[in-house]
């Protein structure tokens, strides 16, 4: 009796062209589960009793902007994302400054529909405190700010991967581990709110990796990239990486890179945990009653 050929081969060819159950098995799974995506979809608009739902708010990321073009194709990047997370719900793109479609023209387009705008913002600062609810006040709609993206769990997950990517090694030696640091490079800002979010990050980062990590400052506030690499190095800790608190590249990331005495990791960029803490921060705001979602954005 001779052996059967493995399953795996079921999805070769036959000779006259024509494939086996194995590859239409596979591309029927396929198209099942995007079938079951866009019924659950429709599905999620019908209430019990037959009647429609309203449509979930839009939700709008909102960039800083950035005269590197690698900025906006990581936004859009990341849009991408959330679109795939939540294919039932309309996802926008506005820009603070410098980038095309701007915040203003976003919302303007969306005209009376309901919107929650998610800061690509790491931080509490003057964009999230001013900019961009004044934006949401101006428009017509019912139009939500979520808090910014950080501090957050999920931006550890990332800033994490990043590093590994760029040479961060997973097991140290006890030596090598008493020699390394990272430095958090970040955007800065005079709010201390932003340093006081920066610092918590920081936290959570040296938590995960098990070495110090010290936030340090493109620019607004102290201290720079190098001084923290310098203090660092006055401690022992000559294997100092960056990690860049970015949400896409930009000048600044470039400069703090550049600052690395060692390895740099990329901008967070668009990232499956960005896309999924945008998705949270955006649900955070839809569950919160709209008569406290200023001090929910405050305090967050």
């Amino acid at each position: 009796m001779t052996a059967s050929k493995p399953l795996r081969e079921e999805s070769h060819p036959r000779p006259g062209g024509e494939p086996l159950r194995g590859a239409h098995l596979d591309s029927t799974a396929q198209l099942m589960s995007r079938i079951t995506s866009q019924l659950g979809s429709q599905l999620s608009l019908v209430s019990l009793d037959g009647t429609r739902r309203p449509a979930p708010p839009a939700l709008v990321l909102v960039a800083h902007g950035s005269r590197d073009p690698r900025a906006l194709a990581t936004a859009r990047a990341l849009m991408d994302r959330v679109r795939e997370l939540r294919p039932h719900l309309s996802v926008h793109l506005g820009h603070i400054e410098l980038n095309e479609p701007l915040l203003t023209d976003t919302l303007a387009s969306l005209g009376e529909d309901r919107a929650v705008l998610v800061p690509l913002l790491l931080s509490r600062g003057y964009h999230v405190k001013h900019d961009i609810p004044e934006a949401a006040a101006a428009a017509r709609a019912d139009t939500r700010v979520a808090a910014p993206l950080g501090p957050h769990p999920l931006l550890v997950e990332a800033l994490y991967a990043r590093l590994v990517e760029a040479g961060w090694r997973t097991r140290m030696s006890d030596a090598q581990r008493r020699a390394s640091a990272v430095v958090l490079a970040a955007a800065g800002s005079r709010d201390p709110d932003s340093a006081v979010d920066t610092r918590r990050t920081a936290q959570l980062l040296a938590e995960r990796l098990g070495v110090p990590v010290v936030p340090a400052y493109a620019s607004a506030a102290a201290p720079t990239v190098s001084a923290a690499v310098r203090a660092l190095a006055a401690r022992g800790r000559h294997r100092v990486a960056v990690a860049s608190y970015f949400a896409a590249p930009g000048r600044f990331a470039t400069e703090c890179a550049e600052a690395a005495p060692w390895i740099a990791a990329a901008p967070l960029g668009a990232h499956a945990a960005m896309a999924r803490l945008v998705v949270h921060r955006y649900e955070q705001a839809v569950a919160v009653p709209e008569v406290t979602t200023a001090r929910a954005l405050a305090s967050a």
